[in-house]
């Protein structure tokens, strides 16, 4: 492990007060100095085994996967690697600074697979009903009996959306533009739409 100096260069990590950091903040700012400035490899081997098991917990506590913990380790050190020089040891130490970039980009990694879930949801919903191609009628399972009557128990605003979306076959951009509201709110109302949906699907089918 490399030591750490003690000269002035290494006083102006922190010119604040560097004499408060603890020996391990000021090697781990250290070695934040070295990627930034020499895009030094052995510096970020150490950044990288420092965090790595810190930064896994915080996904594992967050995704319960640990594929994404994982991803959330590789994707969190690159943006180290690539973003140490905006670092600024005047504003605290550089643990922070990359539990910040780690935070950050786990809510984008959160967002994404909300998205993702949401545009897929229906996937997982719709097959549950099978048409009763015996009785002769000639309707799309979609217009069932029984998945209008629970889209007729949602809250009116949940009904709007699904209706809207499943039914009129309108695009959630085109449903936010229509009720001047962010496209962010039409996602929420349909996710609580389809949960409350496949509750009600899923207890009736038991």
């Amino acid at each position: 492990m490399m030591s750490v100096s003690s000269n002035s260069t290494d006083k102006r990590l922190n010119p604040i007060d560097v004499t408060n950091l603890s020996d391990e903040d000021q090697q781990i700012n250290t070695w934040m100095r070295l990627v930034a400035e020499q895009q030094d490899k052995a510096a970020f081997a150490q950044l990288f085994k420092w965090f790595t098991p810190k930064i896994k917990a915080h996904g594992m506590k967050r995704f319960r996967q640990e594929a994404q913990a994982l991803e959330l380790v590789q994707e969190t050190m690159l943006l180290v690697w690539r973003k140490a020089a905006l670092f600024n040891p005047d504003k605290g130490k550089a643990t922070t600074w990359v539990y910040t970039v780690m935070r950050n980009h786990c809510f984008d990694m959160l967002r994404k697979m909300q998205s993702q879930k949401e545009d897929t949801m229906s996937d997982d919903l719709w097959p549950m009903l099978e048409c009763d191609h015996s009785s002769g009628e000639q309707h799309d399972h979609l217009m069932s009996r029984e998945l209008l009557s629970h889209i007729e128990s949602l809250p009116q605003q949940q009904k709007l959306v699904v209706e809207a979306i499943y039914i009129k076959e309108m695009t959630q951009q085109e449903l936010a533009t229509h009720l001047g509201v962010p496209l962010g709110t039409v996602k929420s109302r349909l996710r609580l739409a389809m949960s409350k949906l496949k509750s009600k699907l899923e207890a009736s089918h038991d």
